[in-house]
């Protein structure tokens, strides 16, 4: 994570510093209102901690201008100003999250890390080999090789990794893909089929294994 602290208070930049670099948090620095501006501005930051009595341009200033200006980047005001009429105030400026001085080092690490969380999801991934696959942007590849799959090769697909190494039965795997629709006679096996041209047959490594009599499973290693 990489923050910036726009506070004046040099000796408190200095000790929020020296604490969230314990936890692999790199710090810059800024003194005044438009120095937070600038700064905040020309990099790309994971949030901005932000203290409200600034010198030149006070905080709600500084968080009102830059998303004016359109930098969505999370911003915890942490401030003496205990007031709900400033908080509201804060918000209203487009501040993500108000800490009042005095603050606990591990609670402003812990509200850092949630900031951070929200703007930051975690962003599925199933890795089986050299394929990748994101789930949610219904996007695999196999090394940087983009595999470009229809509807129905791409639900087995995804059905054959995320059981992975597992076996599973074309029965199982009719159930899962059709549900309660009437499949024809072979209909598994030219998807299967289509879905082995994409997946395996341009590369070395086959993926996609038979266990005869059994079912098919998605791993590095082939049945023994």
């Amino acid at each position: 994570m990489k923050i910036l602290i726009i506070e004046d208070d040099h000796d408190l930049s200095l000790a929020i510093s020296e604490y969230l670099e314990l936890h692999h948090i790199d710090c810059d620095f800024a003194y005044n209102g438009e120095m937070g501006i600038q700064l905040a501005s020309q990099q790309t930051l994971d949030c901005v901690i932000l203290d409200n009595m600034l010198p030149k341009t006070q905080g709600m200033a500084v968080c009102r201008e830059l998303r004016e200006h359109g930098i969505d980047t999370p911003v915890l005001m942490l401030t003496a100003c205990d007031a709900e009429t400033d908080q509201l105030e804060g918000f209203r400026a487009g501040v993500d999250d108000y800490v009042v001085k005095p603050c606990t080092m591990p609670l402003l690490l812990a509200r850092l890390q949630a900031l951070h969380r929200r703007h930051h999801p975690v962003r599925e991934c199933i890795t089986i080999a050299d394929l990748t696959i994101y789930p949610k942007e219904h996007i695999a590849s196999r090394g940087d090789t983009p595999l470009k799959l229809t509807p129905i090769g791409w639900n087995i697909l995804l059905l054959l990794a995320r059981r992975s190494p597992t076996v599973v039965s074309k029965s199982d795997i009719e159930e899962a893909i059709w549900a309660s629709e009437d499949v024809r006679q072979g209909t598994i096996n030219v998807h299967l089929h289509h879905l082995r041209k994409v997946v395996d047959k341009p590369f070395a490594k086959t993926l996609i294994h038979t266990h005869v009599g059994i079912g098919l499973s998605l791993s590095e290693a082939p049945p023994v």
